[in-house]
């Protein structure tokens, strides 16, 4: 139940049902969703049936409602962060409902930790909101009525979301808080979310160890299912906010280092032929200049195609000779070039809209500075992911011999 900062501009679903689009975002349910109100409807009907026991087959219609509603009031939380982030022109790029509560996929960072922190804040804040209206509304229904448990119910989890949303490690918003906070007080922003990344690893240490040991005291050790569940679902918990602390560390070095990320800076020197040039010439000059790619040019000396690194490496070398150009190589078409001065996501939303396996650089005056190699950027993001720099030194290109 948090938001999380991503890189991606894809509007399909990770896996789960569209539900609409509100504010222009589409809100989507995973399929572990249906497990955990499976979940909810057999622990909360058994509840019911304690306190309402005339009530028979139907606790179980009630105890789904209250999933729904539950969710729903997750959902809110969500938005609450959603339309912050718009607010602060900040694109969103889906909400997704799951198996522990919700996640709003904001694409980019706050611009100050002032707005980072109200960012965070906003869900648990209307959590409370919730919290307090339902409160009020049991007000007006008896206690032992399906209105009155069904309201005591949504006060409760709306003020437990909300605590436990506050607790001050990543992935929570009360991580995002603590990272704010360490931001504004250094000035940093890395600094902040190694702070509350390590947070949040100690957080997943205190679940995964507290939640057995306070089900067996609870219960006086006699509950031994209880306990048992109880563990499970600490164990899982206490991965799953170990494990979004550890992504949040990886996405904040990935930021921290992504401006390096140039074209001018991964491009590869080329040599330039003519497209009635054989392959084995090709590479013959390819290895004179050592250059590693070849941009394949008209009669004029304008760039009309690349040669395919894959493609060329499929060719034994004694059919090089007789193998044109054309066969290893691809047209260039709307997207294939890049400005050699393209950083950061701008080089990787140019990228991403024309995806391919090279790309012709051009400097700001149309000359040709060489080519961009696919697997060379990702080696370099991968780099970035871990707080590297991410310009390697290029290892691949054209093989002059096999």
């Amino acid at each position: 139940m948090s938001e999380s900062q991503g890189k991606g501009r894809d509007e399909r679903p990770t896996g789960g049902l569209l539900m609409g689009r509100p504010f222009g975002v589409p809100v989507y349910v995973a399929p572990s969703w249906f497990l955990v109100a499976a979940l909810i409807t057999w622990l909360f009907g058994g509840q019911i049936d304690r306190i309402l026991p005339g009530l028979g087959g139907a606790r179980y219609l009630v105890s789904l409602f209250f999933a729904v509603a539950f969710y729903g009031s997750v959902l809110v939380h969500e938005l609450a962060h959603t339309v912050l982030a718009l607010r602060f022109r900040l694109p969103v790029l889906r909400i997704q409902l799951q198996f522990f509560g919700g996640v709003s996929e904001i694409q980019k960072e706050s611009e100050s930790a002032g707005r980072e922190f109200w960012l965070a804040f906003a869900g648990p804040l209307l959590s409370l909101v919730l919290g307090g209206v339902f409160l009020g509304l049991m007000q007006l229904a008896p206690a032992r009525s399906v209105a009155g448990v069904l309201l005591a119910a949504l006060m409760l989890s709306n003020f437990v979301v909300a605590a436990f949303n506050l607790l001050p490690g990543l992935p929570l918003d009360g991580g995002r808080m603590l990272r704010a906070v360490v931001w504004k007080l250094t000035g940093r922003p890395m600094t902040g979310t190694v702070a509350a990344a390590w947070a949040g690893r100690a957080l997943a240490v205190a679940v995964l160890v507290l939640m057995p040991l306070w089900s067996a005291r609870s219960s006086d050790g006699q509950d031994m299912a209880s306990i048992l569940l109880d563990a499970v679902l600490g164990a899982v918990l206490a991965a799953i906010i170990w494990n979004g602390a550890g992504t949040s560390l990886r996405l904040a070095r990935l930021r921290e280092h992504l401006p390096e990320l140039t074209a001018r800076a991964l491009v590869r020197p080329a040599v330039e032929v003519t497209t009635d040039t054989p392959l084995a010439e090709a590479l013959r000059r390819l290895e004179e200049i050592d250059a590693r790619g070849i941009v394949v040019t008209d009669s004029a000396g304008a760039p009309v195609a690349l040669v395919r690194e894959r493609a060329v490496r499929q060719i034994p070398e004694h059919r090089r000779p007789w193998t044109a150009l054309a066969a290893v190589s691809r047209p260039l078409e709307p997207g294939s070039a890049i400005a050699a001065d393209l950083a950061g996501e701008e080089l990787l939303d140019a990228l991403r809209a024309a995806p391919a396996g090279e790309y012709l650089v051009r400097e700001s005056d149309g000359s040709v500075l060489g080519v961009l190699n696919a697997s060379d950027v990702e080696r370099a993001f991968a780099l970035a992911m871990t707080g590297r720099s991410p310009v390697p030194p290029v290892v691949g290109g054209l093989p002059a011999r096999p």
